[in-house]
């Protein structure tokens, strides 16, 4: 990450003596590795000598007759004649070195810095080479140096000629560079040496640039937030643009040489706009108002170069390069002072390797000014913003790295503690579903004691209440028997349903039925059992268990409080699913809502309980003379409470 990448901690002391040191030292490399292409070929004790260089202009690009003057080189024609546009011819008088009647002459090799824009060169009355288009669009030999080992049969014994026509324009500092004679190896080291300066370099500079512009358009692409990733594209685009008219030695497509020069221009002016705001959204500075009103102001200046009619290009673009050239230097000092006052390592480093690149373009504006003699070093620019670029960037990687191990043992330390919290959470929980379960049971145990052994109770003391006779020890022991069978049922409920047979209504019924009969037949009470013959669908045996329970105390409070003469006993299919208890009674009855609201019948509430827990309703409707208690059940609904209560 670029922009959101988080801030390194503040620079040292140490580390500014380091970087100071590191910077340092690039720069005394490159300027090592320049020096010793700095001078000239070495003239050996037979090298040519030049006796004059002579320079007039042409109309129609022919050699012309008249209008020679003296010059120096290298030349730029703007000097003698501001307002020229076409040709001027050089012509170039040498005296060939050694040779006699014994030794043969030495050859000689020929070689030229630059050619600015197209040209011819003769050598006495022999064409020696000349550039494919010599009018408009110019052909562009500005930036290509040349060597020729010249021919004998080209060559006269004494003084020779060198004729070399230039085609330019005025604007573009049309002329000529300087003209090297002598060993051919000498001459031909030298200019290999320029052409890895002057354009090997540049080839190294525009694969580096592409391919770290490559790099940024993808991080780009991946996360359109990473906005200074987005101006080193456009820094990057621009500045190809502009340096690749230093490799170009034929004119642009459908393009002429004066648009080419607009558009040249146009490119570096928009490349110093947007390495500006590339810098600063590198190094996380707030460029609202400021970057954006400094990036207008380039843009319009780029424009004006690409806009301004073709008499004031010279002036127009003279002006634009130099305001935006301050803008650019301004806005690196500002990074710095930043960088020094909040102690940052980042915009320390760029704003101080941008400085150099600014001076290595001073250098080589003094070199095509002609103020100095050296070797370009712009070229050189891109190695130097591709290591700093690698240092910042492998700081931040290691930074964001230290984060992340960081985050991670906070976050393992975290895991584990929330892992701790969760197992003792999990066991309080696991503690509180055991006492709930266990507590269940209890109100499970008490409902059934009062269901079943409560209503055995209840019968028992009927029978000895209506007994005209005191009861025999065998009629008690029966009593006792019963209770103890209906002791043993609540005891193991489910066993005793299934051994009680579930496979049809009747054989579910049978012992209720067989019970609660022989006490009806003593109390005068007349029962009516209405019992289908088989199930449509077999319910569960807690179904049943709770039908039993239901039928047990609906009929024990029939004994105990109804004084009725008749119950009745229904179950009903009405549906595959759908099961219907009712139990009737002619008896007193009771005000069903004033018993609820006042929680005084345990019965009531354990039959409420049974059927909501197993997602049935229970109705009761009581008036005197008539007490209906009617169940309703549907066993899928059923099978889905005893689910969840089983994941409880």
């Amino acid at each position: 990450m670029l922009s959101r990448a988080a801030a390194p901690g503040p620079l040292p002391g140490a580390a500014l003596r380091k970087l100071a040191a590191w910077l340092s030292w690039f720069w005394l490399a490159a300027v090592f590795l320049c020096a010793p292409a700095w001078a000239g070929p070495a003239e050996g004790a037979c090298a040519p000598q030049i006796l004059s260089v002579r320079m007039a202009p042409s109309a129609d690009g022919s050699r012309p007759a008249e209008g020679w003057q003296d010059t120096v080189l290298p030349d730029r024609w703007r000097a003698h004649w501001p307002a020229h546009t076409g040709a001027v011819w050089y012509r170039i008088d040498w005296l060939r070195g050694c040779g006699g009647h014994a030794t043969p002459p030495a050859p000689v090799g020929l070689a030229l810095d630059w050619i600015s824009l197209a040209g011819i060169v003769y050598i006495n009355d022999d064409l020696l080479w000349q550039d494919r288009s010599l009018s408009e669009p110019f052909s562009h030999s500005w930036n290509m140096p040349r060597f020729w080992r010249l021919q004998e049969s080209s060559l006269r014994d004494g003084v020779n000629t060198l004729w070399i026509g230039v085609h330019g324009l005025a604007e573009h500092g049309a002329g000529l560079g300087r003209v090297h004679l002598g060993d051919p190896a000498l001459v031909e080291s030298w200019q290999e040496s320029k052409v890895w300066h002057q354009r090997t370099m540049f080839i190294i500079n525009l694969a580096i640039s592409t391919v770290l512009g490559c790099l940024f358009f993808c991080i780009w692409l991946h996360d359109r937030s990473q906005h200074a990733s987005g101006w080193y594209v456009l820094t990057a685009f621009f500045w190809i643009l502009f340096a690749s008219n230093m490799l170009f030695t034929e004119p642009w497509p459908f393009m002429g040489t004066l648009l080419s020069i607009r558009i040249n221009l146009l490119a570096c002016l928009l490349y110093l706009a947007c390495y500006g705001m590339f810098s600063w959204s590198f190094c996380r500075l707030r460029m609202r108002r400021t970057g954006w009103i400094l990036m207008v102001v380039q843009v319009v200046m780029a424009l004006s170069v690409l806009l301004v009619p073709s008499p004031w290009l010279g002036k127009t673009a003279f002006w634009a390069i130099v305001l935006g050239a301050v803008i650019f230097c301004c806005s690196t000092l500002y990074l710095l002072v930043h960088g020094v006052i909040k102690r940052d390592f980042e915009p320390i480093v760029l704003s101080v390797s941008t400085l150099l690149c600014i001076a290595i373009s001073v250098h080589d504006a003094l070199l095509m000014a002609e103020r100095i003699q050296s070797q370009p070093l712009l070229a050189y620019t891109s190695l130097l913003m591709m290591l700093t670029i690698a240092v910042l960037l492998a700081r931040r990687i290691a930074s964001n790295m230290r984060r992340i191990a960081q985050f991670n043992q906070e976050l393992s330390s975290t895991v584990a503690q929330a892992c701790d919290e969760l197992s003792a959470t999990l066991a309080r929980e696991h503690a509180l579903a055991l006492d709930n379960s266990v507590l269940q049971e209890r109100l499970q145990i008490s409902r059934d004691l009062h269901d079943s052994l409560g209503g055995s109770l209840v019968r028992s003391i009927a029978v000895v209440e209506q007994a005209r006779d005191p009861l025999d020890n065998t009629r008690f022991l029966s009593m006792l028997k019963l209770l103890r069978n209906d002791l043993r049922q609540v005891i193991d409920s489910s066993a005793h349903i299934e051994s009680a047979g579930v496979h049809s209504p009747q054989a579910l019924m049978a012992p209720l039925r067989h019970r609660f009969m022989n006490l009806f037949d003593e109390l005068g009470i007349v029962s009516e059992w209405t019992i289908p013959l088989a199930w449509r669908t077999a319910p569960s045996a807690r179904v049943c268990l709770a039908l039993t329970r239901l039928v047990e105390e609906a009929l024990a409070n029939v004994i105990k409080h109804s004084r009725a003469r008749c119950a009745r006993v229904t179950l009903e299919l009405p549906e595959q699913e759908m099961l219907i208890l009712r139990i009737e009674d002619d008896g007193v009855g009771f005000d069903v809502a004033a018993v609820q609201q006042a929680g005084l019948s345990v019965g009531m509430r354990s039959m409420h309980v049974r059927m909501e827990r197993l997602g049935g309703s229970l109705q009761v409707i009581s008036r005197r003379g008539s007490t209906v208690l009617e169940a309703r059940l549907h066993l899928q609904a059923a099978c889905e409470a005893e689910a969840q209560d089983s994941l409880r």
